[in-house]
């Protein structure tokens, strides 16, 4: 199996170091193990988004001058078969945003490891092949 890779989205370096540490190489053994793509600024997340070879997209909705929820948007209205969105959202209160957004899920600042690994685990798995034992 090969890796997953990971687009993980913010201008802040401290949010992607949270974000990678939280998840880890491989955060359900059912998965291969994941490898990130840090990204800090739009141009980069479109052109990676556009080349198609991203499962997953995690976009902080607090980074300027483009947050998370507009790229988001933006992806899932111009790319075919746009990979998952995660959007971490300033306060359990603006997931609503994120719905407007596309995004497939929202998960909170501060992050938390679980919540955050939860949600990437169960939009990753369908991106991974069954195997049969």
């Amino acid at each position: 199996m090969s890796r997953l890779k990971v687009l993980v989205y913010s201008d802040d370096i401290d949010v992607r170091q949270q974000v990678i540490l939280a998840l880890g190489r491989r955060p359900h053994p059912d998965l291969p193990e994941l490898e990130y793509v840090e990204v800090a600024t739009e141009p980069v997340v479109i052109q990676n988004m556009d080349a198609g070879h991203i499962d997953l997209a995690i976009l902080d909705g607090e980074a300027v001058p483009a947050g998370g929820m507009g790229i988001a948007k933006q992806l899932k209205d111009e790319i075919y078969q746009c990979p998952p969105v995660v959007v971490l959202t300033g306060r359990p209160q603006d997931a609503w945003l994120a719905t407007w957004s596309r995004a497939e899920a929202a998960v909170p600042h501060p992050i938390d490891p679980v919540h955050l690994a939860e949600t990437v685990v169960s939009l990753l798995r369908a991106r991974v092949p069954a195997t049969t034992s």
